[in-house]
C-alpha cells in the first residue's frame, strides 16, 4: 500500500508529529510512503524511510496527483494550511479534484487522517 504525504510548511512539524503516532502500525501493514521533497525531509529527519518528490511548488502536488490518477495510492494524506496564501495552489485544487475524480481517500487535517490511517492499518 502506498500512501502519499504533503504539507504546507506551517504544517510540516504536525505531519512528523501524526506519523509518529502511527510508527508501529505504518511497519507492521508494510506501507510505502511518498511525500513532496520539503515535507519529505522533515519525514526522513524522524527515521521513516520515504521516497521523495519535487517539493510542492516546483510539481511535487502535480507528481502525486498524476499516481492518483494511475490508482497508484491507497490515500493522499495533505495537511493544507488554510489561512495563508500559496503560489502553488493551482496544484493543491488540481491535485484534490484527481482525487475526488480517480475516488482516492484524501484527508486534510489530521482527525480525517486518523480515522483512514486506523482504517487502513488494522491488523
Amino acid at each position: 500500500m502506498k500512501i502519499a504525504l504533503i504539507a504546507h510548511d506551517g504544517k510540516k512539524a504536525d505531519m512528523v508529529h501524526f506519523l509518529s503516532g502511527f510508527r508501529e502500525r505504518l511497519l507492521q501493514a508494510d506501507v510505502d510512503l511518498v511525500a513532496t521533497g520539503t515535507t519529505g525531509s522533515h519525514i526522513e529527519k524522524a527515521g521513516f524511510e520515504v521516497h521523495k518528490l519535487l517539493s510542492g511548488p516546483y510539481g511535487g502536488d502535480a507528481q502525486i496527483a498524476a499516481m492518483a490518477a494511475q490508482k497508484e495510492l491507497a490515500m493522499v494524506v495533505f495537511f493544507r494550511d488554510p489561512l495563508d496564501k500559496h503560489p502553488h495552489e493551482p496544484d493543491v485544487q488540481m491535485l484534490m479534484r484527481i482525487c475526488d475524480v480517480h475516488n482516492i481517500p484524501l484527508a486534510t487535517n489530521p482527525a480525517s487522517a486518523e480515522l483512514m490511517f486506523k482504517a487502513f492499518t488494522q491488523t
